[in-house]
């Protein structure tokens, strides 16, 4: 009797098991019809029964829901997972857990469902980076990335994603992973050069201009004649508070671009942040003869011109002899009459900027041009009341 209670009992399981296994094949069926609330219903009520909730197919069925539900145009539907392609991801490989003999990882396979949920990563990321979620956009690659280097995915890898991870590391801070992708991509040679700057730019987020450095020194090697390194070696000895060094490469750079107004632009800022004054107005004129119209340019030659004046100043000040002070004096303010006419482009370019106002208007008053001044002084009032 007590072993015929137990085949009764043993029968009457699987009788119980039958009409839920029989929800989750209808599910698939729904998914496919585009019922996704019938679906997630079936699903739902088998993962709470003990004869289907560790059954291979329920978890594949969940994550085909997951998948269509991220792909829905329904709000009710995308609405349905919090993140519906990570909880895809999980439901797939736990199927495959289940299923020692391997029926579920043939049929992801056989029907290249890795290959579209890498996909689905791919345009998550894409619409998470386009709205600035860089760390959601990262997650996203990283996990295109884990399926497409797994076994189950078929087709060819795209080199590019390694690229689109780094960018988003890189934007979100991350930037030893930001190091991780792109070094991956310099290894497989995607994007020539680029992927190196991407390496010494995330070295530099860290705070390590020695690893920064040394990418950029290890360069001309790999890539002969290329004229952005030297820029670039510019940029870090800028940065890095080098000025020296960054002056050595600014010559080389010259010397192969002797056109190019920003060279002269950064050499005079770098001797006038030195009060290297005339050094300054020697780059800074140059860099306006090449380019007129960049109001860093005009604004740093004037304040060129009126640091030295101000020096000249302190220096007169000191003079007892007031004869000799007094030609110090004009000699200062022939100085400062020299910066006006770059104050004054600058300001006709930027005619908001208030730095430029404000020298404008000390320049017109030790001047004494009291029109001139005045103007000035009731712009700057009417800018700060704003």
């Amino acid at each position: 009797m007590k072993k015929f209670f137990l085949l009764i009992a043993a029968v009457s399981i699987s009788i119980v098991a039958m009409p839920q296994k029989g929800k989750v094949t209808s599910a698939l069926g729904y998914i496919d019809q585009g019922t996704l609330d019938k679906a997630k219903e079936a699903i739902d009520q088998a993962l709470l029964d003990d004869g289907t909730m560790n059954w291979p197919n329920t978890y594949f069925a969940k994550g085909k829901l997951c998948q269509a539900a991220f792909k829905s145009d329904n709000p009710k539907f995308k609405a349905f997972y919090t993140d519906p392609l990570a909880e895809s991801f999980t439901s797939y490989e736990k199927a495959m857990e289940l299923d020692p003999k391997g029926g579920i990882k043939k049929k992801i396979i056989t029907n290249m469902i890795y290959t579209d949920l890498a996909m689905d990563f791919f345009n998550q990321g894409s619409i998470q980076f386009e709205a600035k979620d860089f760390a959601s956009a990262l997650k996203s690659f990283e996990s295109q990335i884990v399926i497409a280097e797994g076994d189950k995915y078929i087709g060819a890898i795209d080199t590019g994603m390694y690229y689109n991870a780094g960018l988003a590391a890189i934007n979100s801070g991350s930037n030893k992973a930001a190091i991780k992708y792109f070094e991956k991509c310099a290894e497989m040679k995607y994007l020539g050069i680029t992927p190196y700057y991407q390496i010494y730019e995330s070295y530099l987020g860290l705070g390590d201009t020695i690893q920064a450095e040394s990418v950029l020194k290890g360069l001309p090697d790999k890539f002969p004649g290329d004229k952005t390194i030297t820029l670039q070696l510019i940029d870090l000895y800028i940065k890095s508070n080098k000025p020296d060094e960054a002056q050595k490469y600014i010559k080389v750079a010259k010397e192969s671009d002797p056109t190019n107004s920003t060279l002269y632009f950064a050499a005079g800022i770098m001797y006038l942040n030195q009060s290297k004054y005339d050094e300054a107005i020697e780059e800074l004129t140059k860099s306006i003869e090449l380019n007129p119209d960049v109001y860093d340019a005009q604004y740093g030659l004037g304040a060129a011109y009126i640091n030295k004046a101000s020096d000249m100043f302190v220096k007169a000040n000191e003079i007892m002899d007031v004869k000799k002070y007094s030609e110090a004096i004009d000699e200062a303010n022939a100085v400062y009459s020299k910066a006006l006419p770059y104050m004054e482009k600058a300001n006709e370019i930027n005619p908001e900027d208030v730095y430029a106002l404000r020298s404008l208007q000390e320049l017109y008053y030790r001047l004494k041009q009291t029109d001139k001044y005045n103007a000035i002084k009731a712009k700057l009032d009417a800018i700060e009341k704003k």
